[in-house]
C-alpha cells in the first residue's frame, strides 16, 4: 500500500470521506502543498498530526473541499434560468423545492433566491443549501462578502438587496432568511426527493467518472418528473438519457 492509498484508508475511517472518487493527481497536488507548508514529510506523518491537531484536521478540510465562488457566476446562465426556467417550473408549481448542492461559501444559493424574488415574495422563497465544508458553512451563513465576489452582480441587485459595510458587502437579512444551510457529503448522505430544481455547479469537475455517475443517478431520482439540473459551465453531460434527462438548454437538464 502506497503512502497516498494509506492515508485515503485512514480518513475515510476518521471522517467518512473517501478520496478514492476523487481525481487523485489534483488531490494529491492540492494536500501535498498543504503537509509540505506545515513541516510534514509524507501523508503518513500528515495523518498523525491532524489524529494531534483538531484545526489541522479543519485546514485539510478546507484544502480538499474548493470554495471558489462568486454571485451571478456565469451570468448569461443566470439570464437562462430567470428567462425561461423559472417561469416553467411556477407554472408548474408555484411552490418550488430547492437545493444548492456543494454551496461553497453561500453565492450561489443567494443568487438563486435573488433571481427567483423577480417572481415570488422573498417570503414565499425557502432554499436548501449544502456542503461538506462546515467553515464554508459558517462563512455562508454571515452572509459578508469580498467587492471582486459581486464582479458580475447586477447594479440595481447590488443596490436592493446588499449593504456597503467598509471594503465588504453584507447580503441583507431578507435574503439570508431565504437559504438554509446543512453539512451533506454528496457522495455518502441520502438525498431528498421531489426537487423542482437542483444546481450543482462547478464541482463535478473535481471527481472521478464513477463519482459523477453515482451523483447523477442519486440527483435524477431526486428530481420530480419535469424538474430541472443546473450544472456548470464545464460540466456539460454527454449522456444525459443515461440519467432520464433531457437538456432543456446549455447546462439544464430537466428529468423526463
Amino acid at each position: 500500500m502506497t503512502d497516498y492509498e494509506g492515508f485515503i484508508t485512514n480518513i475515510k475511517r476518521k471522517t467518512n470521506i473517501d478520496l478514492a472518487l476523487y481525481k487523485e493527481a489534483q488531490m494529491k497536488r492540492r494536500l501535498t502543498s498543504l503537509y509540505e507548508k506545515r513541516g510534514f514529510k509524507n501523508f503518513n506523518d500528515f495523518y498523525k498530526g491532524m489524529e494531534r491537531d483538531q484545526q489541522l484536521l479543519n485546514e485539510f478540510l478546507d484544502r480538499m473541499t474548493i470554495n471558489v465562488s462568486e454571485f451571478y457566476r456565469n451570468g448569461k446562465r443566470w439570464e437562462v434560468l430567470q428567462n425561461k426556467i423559472f417561469p416553467r417550473l411556477l407554472k408548474e408549481n408555484r411552490k418550488l423545492k430547492i437545493w444548492s448542492a456543494a454551496c461553497s461559501t453561500g453565492e450561489e444559493p443567494y443568487t438563486i433566491a435573488m433571481v427567483l424574488s423577480n417572481y415570488l415574495p422573498l417570503s414565499q422563497i425557502s432554499i436548501l443549501a449544502t456542503d461538506l465544508d462546515e467553515n464554508a458553512i459558517a462563512k455562508a451563513k454571515t452572509g459578508i462578502y469580498p467587492e471582486r465576489s459581486l464582479a458580475e452582480v447586477p447594479t440595481a441587485i447590488k443596490e436592493k438587496y446588499f449593504v456597503k459595510n467598509g471594503m465588504f458587502y453584507q447580503v441583507k437579512d431578507e435574503i439570508k432568511r431565504t437559504v438554509t444551510f446543512r453539512k451533506h457529503n454528496l457522495l455518502k448522505d441520502p438525498y431528498e426527493q421531489n426537487y423542482d430544481l437542483i444546481v450543482c455547479r462547478n464541482v463535478m469537475i473535481y471527481f472521478t467518472e464513477e463519482a459523477k455517475d453515482q451523483i447523477y443517478l442519486n440527483f435524477s431520482k431526486a428530481l420530480r418528473p419535469g424538474g430541472v439540473l443546473f450544472v456548470g459551465s464545464t460540466e456539460q453531460i454527454f449522456n444525459p438519457s443515461k440519467y432520464s434527462f433531457d437538456i432543456e438548454d446549455t447546462f439544464f437538464y430537466s428529468k423526463a
